[in-house]
């Protein structure tokens, strides 16, 4: 088995490899672009750790760890139109640096090259990669589709908002794994057992983030805290405060998210933080993240590989959950 370390240096120097040099240009400068951005390649790094850890050479998963990281990518560029970013990992969206219609269509492009890179297969791991591919992908825009539905509801269940950081999140984590499986060709059961690993982990992994957006450290976070509480977004801190609060704590947190434009920001957040501690709801979260996570490594448990391997999940698990990847 190979460190992670060394899988992502795989990962890197293989996307490095690409050649992004086709016509027009205009086409393929962006995508080699946010490509150039580096992140995490928490998902490519899944393939190629769940190849080598049902016996095959990591090598043989690039290809499919390159097609989950290129889609990765596709869904970014996309959602940092719908969000009107202005930086992506410290740089220029692609949107701001180009303009909407390019990030549109390199994005396209970058979704259509995914698919190419299944190409390098046997049919049989080609369709059964494509197949779930396919499904990954339409869950993925469904959830995305939730997320800006809930922007404009007001009865958003914690149950629905769970189901939407499965689907936009969660499941990306999910097939990353069970495609380093399809591609050593494991049992089904092997595979299916590695997905619903890396589905309860994606959960734990968003909420975790959610919870950090208002209750980490800055430095540490990289990004402002308090940012879902100036956007209103109805995270589980948020839903779970509301069912827990009483009636005038209700009353003062429904104000402040029906303001879209605050005077006092600083006092929006500290409020609202104090608000998710009185409820309980702070509390409650971490609970949540506790439990699918404990999920999680309850599957490794039970999983049909070495210790050795094992061991390699479980401190994957710990360094993602602890913000190291």
């Amino acid at each position: 088995m190979q460190s992670i370390a060394k899988y992502k240096e795989q990962i890197a120097a293989y996307l490095g490899s690409i050649m992004l040099d086709g016509q027009p240009k205009e086409l393929y400068d962006p995508v080699a672009y946010i490509l150039s951005l580096g992140g995490k390649q928490i998902r490519p790094v899944l393939t190629l750790m769940a190849a080598d850890i049902f016996n095959e050479d990591p090598k043989k998963a690039i290809y499919a760890a390159t097609a989950i990281e290129l889609f990765h990518n596709f869904s970014l560029m996309h959602d940092d139109i719908m969000d009107d970013a202005p930086l992506r990992r410290g740089h220029q969206t692609v949107h701001e640096k180009w303009d909407i219609n390019t990030a549109i269509l390199s994005g396209d492009a970058m979704l259509i090259l995914a698919y190419q890179y299944f190409e390098n297969y046997e049919p049989i791991i080609f369709r059964d990669l494509a197949k779930l591919f396919s499904k990954t992908a339409i869950q993925v825009c469904e959830g995305q589709q939730y997320d800006i539905c809930f922007e404009q509801r007001s009865d958003v269940k914690i149950e629905e908002y769970v189901k939407m950081i499965e689907y936009k999140t969660a499941v990306l984590v999910a097939a990353a794994l069970k495609m380093g499986a399809i591609v050593a060709q494991t049992t089904e059961e092997n595979a299916n057992q590695i997905y619903n690993f890396g589905l309860n982990l994606g959960i734990a992994f968003q909420l975790l983030d959610d919870h950090l957006d208002a209750f980490g450290d800055e430095a540490t976070f990289g990004k402002r805290i308090g940012g879902d509480i100036l956007e209103n977004k109805k995270t589980f801190l948020y839903l779970n405060a509301l069912e827990k609060a009483n009636p005038l704590q209700k009353e003062e947190l429904q104000a402040f998210y029906a303001t879209v434009l605050c005077a006092d920001e600083v006092h929006k957040i500290e409020r609202v933080k104090q608000l998710f501690i009185e409820t309980g709801s702070q509390l409650a979260s971490l609970q949540l993240i506790e439990k699918y996570t404990e999920e999680a490594l309850a599957i490794v448990a039970v999983l049909a590989i070495g210790e050795d391997k094992k061991e390699l999940l479980r401190i994957f698990s710990k360094e993602l959950m602890n913000r190291q990847m």
